[in-house]
């Protein structure tokens, strides 16, 4: 069986974080993020990967090389010259993939969700693909995927925050909504549904039409870890939660001054710390350089010049501002 990881996207949500790199190509914890996921995938007996590019390109190679280092074989396919969305991303791989049962999985996860079991609950289903879910309990902005007796009926609206009236609500359980977990299994007859070398989506392209024509889609429900790094906020929130309280990750080659105080915070490679610096809920980006006495609480910070030399900043970025030498993205 082959594995196809999706790591073409901008990471726009990420801005200035992914400037230099795809968002699968971050550094989480002292290794690009998709090398979790090659990692994760690996251990399942999967050995047959592909994996797409687009933005950053090299960003991903530099990650995975060839896949020996995984113990895996990998082949890359572009997306030129624009990215084609996440079925026309499968449809640039066929080749690769409609010789038999494939596994998807988004580049921007870290989870421990069975996708052994997965596979063997696919194969029992009969179905032409199982999307693998996960109860939405915090009620997190994810689409809400239904579900009835083991099978995808449809899909909802994105899941909204538990309501003043559902907490007065004695007499009714708190809904949990499900959500989907980026990872999928699917049969060749996927390609039946997804055009020819144009942008095209999953959920649009494949799983409603399928849906509407009657195909079998099977829900996969864990409660397994998984989390999803698609945000600044969600990227410091979980580099922390797996760090421990108090804790700071320091990259390669960083310098840091006896007086700075740091807590709670994740330090990119080529850091320098000043005399007097302090940093509390700070993701602190390549290179950059944190003067003497300055201090920064819940913040991303990346080289001036880096923003500098973009032609564009993305609208879904979250608003920065220079200061000295840095741009400042507050996260609060």
């Amino acid at each position: 069986m082959k594995a196809m990881i999706l790591a073409a996207g901008f990471g726009t949500r990420l801005f200035p974080l992914t400037i230099d790199r795809t968002k699968p190509a971050i550094p989480f914890l002292g290794k690009p993020l998709v090398g979790y996921v090659a990692e994760y995938v690996a251990k399942f007996g999967i050995t047959e990967f592909v994996v797409n590019l687009h933005h950053q390109p090299d960003s991903v190679i530099d990650a995975l090389g060839n896949g020996e280092q995984f113990g895996v074989h990998i082949e890359y396919t572009r997306e030129l010259p624009k990215i084609l969305g996440t079925a026309g991303a499968l449809d640039n791989a066929r080749q690769y993939l409609e010789d038999g049962t494939f596994v998807i999985v988004n580049g921007k996860i870290i989870s421990d969700i069975d996708i052994a079991d997965a596979i063997e609950s696919h194969k029992r289903s009969g179905a032409i693909a199982t999307m693998v879910l996960k109860p939405n309990t915090k009620r997190e902005r994810f689409t809400i995927v239904e579900t009835e007796d083991g099978l995808v009926k449809g899909f909802g609206d994105f899941a909204t925050p538990v309501s003043g009236e559902e907490l007065k609500d004695v007499e009714h359980d708190i809904v949990t909504p499900l959500m989907f977990t980026g990872i999928h299994i699917l049969e060749p007859r996927v390609f039946d549904y997804i055009p020819r070398g144009v942008y095209s989506d999953i959920v649009p392209t494949f799983y409603n039409p399928a849906l509407a024509k009657g195909e079998k889609i099977g829900a996969y429900i864990t409660d397994a870890n998984w989390f999803e790094l698609s945000t600044i906020p969600r990227y410091l929130d979980i580099s922390l939660s797996m760090m421990g309280s108090g804790d700071v990750h320091f990259g390669r080659n960083c310098v840091l001054a006896g007086a700075a105080s740091l807590k709670d915070s994740v330090l990119w490679d080529d850091v320098t710390i000043g005399d007097g610096a302090t940093l509390y809920r700070t993701i602190i980006a390549d290179g950059v350089t944190i003067e003497p006495g300055e201090h920064f609480e819940n913040a991303a910070i990346v080289r001036a010049d880096m923003v500098r030399n973009c032609t564009e900043i993305p609208e879904k970025a979250m608003k920065g501002y220079v200061q000295g030498e840095n741009y400042i993205v507050p996260l609060n």
